[in-house]
């Protein structure tokens, strides 16, 4: 969230954030007043100039060329109550090799308001939300959860993890009960109406208006504040106040957006916790996917008990790795994780696609600058201990392409390996590389 040194606006944010840390059931009565022109400008400001236009096909810079008398004219429509959410240009990207995730682009002026909304919301529930939550927060980001559940299994008694995957999340949450938890802390009608006006915006699909009853609106600015809020009162408080207090030995969840996972110390307690995830999403309204989720045994006796028991050994997805059970050189167990296979065959597919589109169209030197930022990219996120061979085999996958597509380009001049290698060091590409290291031991 931006601090900003001066501004009326911005300190009274600030008096906000300082109110809901000092008292935790503090009900706020007058936030929308909040959104004038000096705060929206600096919504508007803070917004990506590059990405693509909703519906009303206005971008960024245009808006910009007339920004004070746009922004004069929102805060007017905010303040008679007459500002209806544009709705959303709904695309689909690919989720996997046979589904697609929908998606929603705001328009630009719905953008400017929707960040509105979500930094007077940051503010009051950053001081709520608790350390088990990951996703879409400042200052927290997926390897700092991948950590933590490493931290977990590694220094607590952990034998045993249930996974869970809820159902169509994003489009499946019950407004009526999100708008009941925002009540909890928020008594501003008008700012209360205007989120309610987000949720129920709609979207256009192939020149259709689609009204939405259910759901948050995917791919908005404010969707992933909307699904924290919901998920901090269904799942991580009931958790920590309901689920640990009635658990025999040691439990904990780690929770990125809506997929989590919690480490159990005993099997009976793993089967109980897994009935109760299910049992307190079904309350609801929301689905724990019946072949997606489980229990499983793991840590570090579970290479042990699988020989025993004359079985593979258990693994487990989260954030795109398989995390499985390992040894260290001196015969320690450690966390194995690499790149989940069904992400390295998705990220493979996309390079491919990718050369081949491009290496027709484009000059060699122009779209190089682009490969490198992907590799950069690529070793960024995957680049975690342990996966080293993992990012390792996507780069040569990725070298093997460029030079069969570079081949493709020139039929006269064929590039031998040995050739290819000497270019390779005139242009380099990045390496692999560890980028985040899981071994700094915790302080607990």
């Amino acid at each position: 969230m931006r601090h900003p040194d001066v501004g009326k606006t911005w300190q009274k944010i600030s008096l906000i954030t300082g109110h809901a840390r000092r008292d935790p059931d503090f009900q706020f009565t007058s936030l929308a007043h909040l959104l004038d022109v000096e705060y929206l400008r600096d919504c508007y400001k803070s917004l990506n100039r590059n990405k693509a236009v909703g519906v009303d096909n206005v971008s960024w810079e245009e808006y910009g060329n007339n920004l004070e008398e746009n922004l004069e004219q929102l805060v007017s429509r905010l303040k008679r109550k007459k500002y209806k959410p544009i709705p959303a240009r709904r695309v689909y990207i690919p989720k996997s090799e046979t589904e697609k995730r929908p998606l929603g682009i705001s328009a630009l002026e719905s953008k400017i308001v929707e960040r509105g909304i979500t930094w007077i919301l940051e503010s009051i529930y950053e001081q709520d939300f608790l350390n088990c939550s990951y996703g879409f927060r400042p200052g927290r980001n997926c390897h700092q959860a991948l950590k933590e559940l490493n931290d977990l299994i590694m220094f607590q008694p952990v034998s045993h993890i249930v996974e869970a995957d809820i159902e169509g999340f994003f489009d499946n949450v019950s407004h009526e009960k999100l708008m009941e938890f925002i009540r909890i802390r928020i008594n501003d009608t008008t700012l209360l109406n205007l989120i309610e006006k987000f949720l129920k915006a709609g979207y256009i699909d192939e020149g259709k208006l689609v009204t939405t009853d259910t759901g948050t609106p995917q791919g908005s600015i404010l969707s992933p504040m909307l699904a924290n809020i919901f998920l901090h009162y269904v799942l991580d408080t009931w958790f920590e106040t309901t689920v640990k207090s009635h658990v025999k030995g040691f439990c904990e969840i780690v929770r990125y957006a809506d997929d989590f996972v919690c480490v159990v110390r005993y099997a009976e307690e793993a089967r109980r916790i897994k009935r109760e995830v299910e049992d307190r999403f079904n309350k609801y309204g929301l689905r724990i996917h019946p072949t997606k989720s489980r229990n499983i045994s793991f840590g570090r006796f579970e290479r042990k008990n699988a020989e025993a028991q004359n079985r593979r050994t258990n693994t487990f997805d989260f954030l795109g790795f398989t995390h499985y059970c390992d040894n260290s050189r001196k015969g320690n167990f450690k966390i194995g994780r690499k790149t989940s296979r069904k992400k390295y065959i998705a990220k493979c597919k996309e390079m491919n696609a990718w050369l081949k589109a491009i290496r027709n169209q484009v000059k060699t030197k122009d779209w190089w600058k682009i490969l490198i930022a992907k590799l950069r990219g690529h070793f960024q996120y995957y680049g975690v201990s342990e996966n080293y061979n993992g990012i390792v085999r996507f780069y040569k996958f990725t070298i093997k392409m460029v030079r069969k597509g570079m081949n493709r380009r020139s039929q006269k001049r064929k590039m031998s390996w040995d050739r290819f290698t000497k270019y390779l060091e005139h242009y380099p590409l990045p390496k692999p590389k560890i980028v985040h290291s899981f071994y700094v031991s915790p302080v607990r």
